[in-house]
């Protein structure tokens, strides 16, 4: 088959097109001919050797695809309602950039209804990550407040559409106002230009000097003092990446009085059960919604996986609102 291979750490070129042995469907998984793989931050870091393959897992960059079911344990399949033949997209812990891969069954959800293949791709990992760690880790609740550091990207626009849909109120950061814009017709309360405006200050003046219930934060680094401060009582913060940094001060007496929550999560090295219990979460809960069209997925390129350094190029330049996709 033919995969993208890392041929060694570095820039967006050092991903080849190649060819791989085909992989075999061992017990509890199943075997997908990929025909869309989505590109995530994780896959940058990978590539210039800041985040190890877990063991195990396939060194082929890629943490989600979708397509079509082509062969797998017959009786993991039947017992999670897949058919051979069936469209579907998947976590993946690696081997994604290419033509099969092979996925846990709990990992596997079944292709919303109405959306293609490119779209079913951008869902898995975004969409797995938001749940866990919003609705799980930091327990967003309905009428509650959420603030999203980064809210263009992949992981912003989906926490964007799924706290929405799930009634809370959302205020966003991104660097421009174009940004900003979309992600207000993304359906966020609340933008904040980040390199115009003190977000800290500013969400403090949209919450009349309460703060938010939640913040999804992918810097980490200097942004953590500040959010200390903009975090309301009882508040929930919760650290996905650590674009700003690994170290950072803040005011633990403000921790203290405002009883806060301070916590952080990876995806990729968690058990098959803990993803598998997550897949059933968003099949009951956000599935239909994203089949009725309440929440939709937000594309911004597609390329030939041939050209995926220049998917990579484009991760790395912060231009794009929304998922990067891969094609076969």
């Amino acid at each position: 088959m033919k995969a993208v291979e890392i041929t060694s750490y570095g820039a967006p070129d050092v991903l080849r097109l190649g060819a791989r042995a085909e992989p075999v469907a061992a017990a509890g998984e199943l075997l997908i001919r990929v025909r869309a793989s989505g590109v995530n931050r994780p896959d940058v870091l990978q590539r210039t050797g800041n985040y190890p393959v877990p063991p195990g897992a396939s060194d082929i960059p890629g943490l989600e695809v979708a397509g079509e079911i082509v062969s797998g344990d017959a009786g993991a399949m039947a017992a999670a309602g897949f058919r051979v033949g069936d469209r579907v997209c998947a976590l993946v812990a690696g081997g994604g950039y290419a033509e099969l891969c092979v996925a846990p069954v709990g990992q596997c959800l079944p292709v919303p209804a109405g959306l293609t293949d490119i779209e079913a791709a951008s869902l898995p990992e975004t969409f797995f990550t938001v749940w866990s760690n919003v609705f799980e880790r930091a327990r967003l609740q309905k009428g509650e407040t959420l603030l999203i550091q980064g809210g263009s990207s992949g992981i912003g626009v989906t926490a964007i559409q799924m706290a929405k849909a799930l009634g809370a109120t959302v205020l966003v950061t991104a660097g421009s106002d174009d940004k900003c814009a979309a992600c207000v017709a993304l359906g966020a309360d609340h933008a904040i230009n980040y390199r115009a405006t003190d977000f800290a200050e500013e969400v403090k003046r949209l919450t009349s000097g309460q703060g938010v219930n939640v913040i999804l934060d992918m810097v980490a680094g200097s942004y953590v003092v500040r959010e200390v401060e903009c975090l309301a009582e009882d508040g929930r913060m919760v650290i996905i990446a650590v674009q700003g940094g690994i170290k950072a001060e803040f005011n633990a007496g403000l921790v203290l009085r405002k009883r806060l929550t301070i916590t952080g999560s990876t995806l990729r090295p968690r058990s098959l059960d803990f993803k598998a219990a997550i897949a059933q979460a968003l099949k009951e809960r956000i599935w239909p919604l994203l089949a009725s069209g309440a929440i939709k997925p937000v594309i911004h390129s597609t390329f030939a996986a041939a050209d995926a350094a220049k998917a990579h190029t484009l991760m790395e330049s912060n231009q794009h609102v929304g998922k990067i996709v891969l094609t076969w």
